[in-house]
């Protein structure tokens, strides 16, 4: 009974587009270990039991997040399941701090792309555009992987199956458009009819994540960057940020208008939830320092 009822939440939950993937391992573990003790409903101390199996008390607090999620649902039809208790273990939400790429070291990365080998092989041209369409347009890595020659229109660019199951049109500005069309010819001439615009120079096919994200760590090795010691690395997904946070450095002053950037600018980055694209405020210090200073400002003026 409650992995029929495991059934139905996920459907339910995958028709409206998360993917759910650890949270089906975790909701199934439960399941098992819950009708290894005779249970046919949430029962609290089953649940508190499972979850406390975890080796750490971030784990255990996710489990429990899944598992208080999953109870509402099931108690919604039936009245029998419990719902548990929620702050029984302390979760800490760690998110790694972004290192922001400034105008100059997004120059020397491309560059040294430059000095990707084989010579004379498509591999050079194809690094430098997915990072400059990276820092340019905000994608995420997964998305840029994915594109297809077809996907590219007088539009933009549109995303397919995003991270939610959502397609949406990337406009594009006209000097990316240029870089693009230059790469894409040498693409066709080169890379064979595999239907993805990034392939791997040996044999095609499209490129996998771990080679990219490997081989934009040696461009920064070779480029110097960062070029303190004491800085943590930059990674692919850094770039979304510095494209994120620019554009909330261009952001107007007016409340109404700020208020339909944002709403534009979590549309564009392909946010299921406005909050997301507010994180990068919160992570962002020169950001932060910005809000600061306009707030004093402002309580100054009135004041006054």
């Amino acid at each position: 009974m409650l992995s029929d009822c495991v059934n139905a939440y996920l459907s339910l939950r995958r028709a409206a587009g998360f993917k759910l993937d650890t949270v089906e391992t975790y909701l199934r573990s439960y399941a098992d270990f819950a009708t290894s003790r005779g249970d046919t409903h949430v029962v609290r101390n089953t649940v508190l039991d499972w979850a406390a199996k975890a080796r750490s008390d971030d784990s255990r607090g996710r489990r429990l997040d899944q598992l208080i999620r999953f109870a509402r649902f099931a108690r919604a039809d039936d009245p029998r399941h419990d719902i548990p208790p929620d702050h029984v273990f302390c979760k800490r939400q760690h998110r790694r701090i972004p290192y922001l790429l400034t105008d100059q070291e997004v120059d020397r990365l491309l560059r040294e792309t430059g000095n990707l080998g084989p010579t004379g092989s498509l591999r050079p041209h194809t690094y430098r555009t997915i990072f400059g369409l990276l820092a340019a347009t905000g994608l995420r890595i997964s998305e840029a992987l994915r594109l297809r020659f077809d996907d590219l229109t007088p539009d933009g660019l549109v995303i397919r199956e995003t991270k939610f199951k959502k397609n949406r049109l990337v406009p594009l500005h006209r000097t990316v458009v240029e870089a693009l069309g230059s790469y894409l010819e040498r693409r066709r001439r080169r890379a064979g009819a595999d239907p993805h615009i990034f392939v791997s120079h040996r044999g095609g096919g499209r490129l996998g994540y771990a080679v990219v994200a490997t081989t934009f760590q040696k461009v920064l090795e070779a480029a110097g960057i960062p070029d303190q010691p004491s800085r943590s690395q930059p990674r692919l997904h850094d770039l979304r940020h510095r494209f994120a946070v620019k554009a909330l450095q261009a952001c107007p002053d007016n409340r109404d208008r700020i208020a339909r950037h944002m709403l534009a600018l979590s549309t564009y980055l392909g946010h299921a939830r406005v909050e997301s694209t507010f994180w990068y405020l919160e992570s962002t210090p020169p950001l932060m320092t910005d809000i600061a200073e306009a707030c004093e400002s402002f309580l100054m003026g009135g004041a006054g």
